[in-house]
């Protein structure tokens, strides 16, 4: 009987035994897990802080070649939205825009800031139909465009049929080059255009080489006091 009693007791040892050592195997690699999430995702905001807030605008900004450049929108109203951090006018979420918002009548030709080449034409649930033109360490993106992105055997071009607008990628361009019109695709309001601004890879605010460009009196302003 004792026997019997001390095999019992043995049994419910082992058991508890093995469920407290089950549990603790179970706890430490979630925790472990989640120790790596969470510096995976420190690493990507700060990685991601570093490409959106460079320390100081670049020094190419304050350069007297702007003069030759050329101011996006054709019919220009108004900025309708900075960039920075904001709250979205979709969702209402805080979200950091990358880029500076211009309207103009929908339909309004956009033109190319600056001579370079069509890195990518694209169509996306945010953007939209847009062009990315590569202009030697400067990237600029013109989004919410009106027209759709197509491939056929020569490549992939975006084309606007009414407003004989067809942007191939690859192709070369002019500065002050019709690309395309102000559309609604996307997610957006309202008809205009976001346009980015990319040196070397980090964001820069549109507006300071806007202004770069009035001071140099190299487009007519059409809207200057907002931007002072």
């Amino acid at each position: 009987m004792k026997l019997k009693l001390q095999r019992k007791r043995l049994l419910l040892l082992l058991i508890v035994g093995t469920i407290i050592f089950s549990i603790g195997l179970g706890r430490s690699p979630n925790n472990k897990t989640q120790a790596l999430g969470n510096q995976t995702q420190n690493n990507v905001i700060n990685s991601q802080y570093n490409e959106i807030l460079p320390l100081q605008p670049p020094a190419e900004i304050a350069s007297n070649i702007w003069k030759h450049a050329s101011f996006p929108v054709e019919n220009f109203q108004s900025y309708t939205s900075p960039f920075g951090y904001r709250r979205s006018p979709v969702d209402g979420q805080i979200q950091f825009h990358n880029g500076l918002d211009m309207a103009a009548p929908l339909g309004s030709y956009v033109r190319s800031w600056w001579t370079g080449k069509v890195t990518k034409v694209a169509q996306d649930e945010a953007c939209g139909t847009s062009v990315t033109i590569k202009s030697g360490s400067w990237q600029h993106v013109y989004c919410h465009l009106q027209g759709t992105v197509e491939n056929s055997d020569e490549g992939r071009y975006l084309i606007d049929r009414s407003g004989a607008v067809q942007i191939w990628q690859g192709q070369d361009i002019a500065v002050g080059a019709r690309i395309g019109r102000i559309g609604m695709t996307g997610r957006t309001t309202g008809p205009h255009l976001h346009w980015v601004l990319r040196h070397n890879g980090s964001y820069v605010d549109p507006a300071l080489v806007i202004k770069e460009m009035f001071k140099q009196n190299a487009v007519l302003t059409p809207n200057r006091e907002k931007l002072s």
